[in-house]
């Protein structure tokens, strides 16, 4: 699922006649970037969900045939947030147990989607011999200078709250939530599907309960927030 319903007030006027996702760094769209990289590394299915604008998305991707991709949308009528999404979109991505979600609004021309899967048959293997089911693993990323108290600690082996930290000997810095995760479905089946839900408290009363994992990529990450941001990646080489 690629998470494009926000309105990118920060981004306007920009943003005035364009969804966020649709604004383009090195000639193609944020959401084209994560499209590509998605095909590339065998994804076939995904979901798009969108509230601002939607349909100037629907217009450029279609049903995704020109990708090889089969895309859906989820159209909200004013955005849900990102558990409100998600939970709105179950239908549609019908997931058996675990599922891949990444923002619209990044630039990660190097994620690694070819180890997605990789990493779901690992949880289900961990929890075949008896652990309790896993419900997110998250991507996390080095704090860029306009978030530099970062959202996560990440311990191996797995991701911990701040009540968890307060006085462990091996509490560091935290780092960066990138907007790329895999989920358990069960984390999203409670909510109400017509309610406005973030995530973060979701995850950290997940992360209380030491179900959720993560690890720092190494490659490059970048939130296009600000005209001046998305401005400096594209006179980048």
């Amino acid at each position: 699922m690629i998470l494009a319903a926000g309105r990118g007030e920060r981004m306007r006027p920009l943003t005035d006649h364009l969804p966020k996702p649709m604004l383009e760094i090195q000639g193609k769209s944020l959401l084209q970037h994560h499209l590509e990289g998605l095909k590339r590394y065998g994804f076939e299915n995904v979901v798009i969900n969108h509230a601002w604008l939607g349909n100037k998305i629907e217009d450029a991707f279609g049903n995704g045939q020109s990708m090889g991709l089969n895309i859906q949308y989820s159209k909200e009528e004013s955005a849900l947030e990102t558990a409100g999404g998600i939970t709105k979109a179950l239908p549609l991505l019908s997931p058996s147990d675990y599922f891949f979600v990444i923002n619209g609004d990044t630039f990660m021309p190097h994620f690694p989607f070819d180890r997605v899967r990789d990493i779901v048959e690992q949880i289900r293997i961990d929890n075949s011999e008896g652990s309790q089911a896993l419900l997110a693993y998250l991507f996390l990323v080095k704090n860029p200078p306009h978030h530099p108290q970062g959202d996560f600690y990440l311990l191996p082996p797995k991701i911990f709250s701040d009540d968890q930290l307060k006085n462990n000997p091996l509490r560091q810095s935290k780092h960066t939530f990138s907007g790329a995760g895999i989920y358990h479905k069960s984390l999203f089946e409670h909510l109400d599907v017509t309610q406005k839900t973030p995530l973060a408290p979701i995850l950290k009363k997940a992360m209380g309960n030491l179900l959720v994992e993560g690890e720092l990529l190494a490659c490059s990450w970048h939130d296009v927030g600000t005209p001046d941001r998305l401005s400096a990646l594209n006179q980048s080489n």
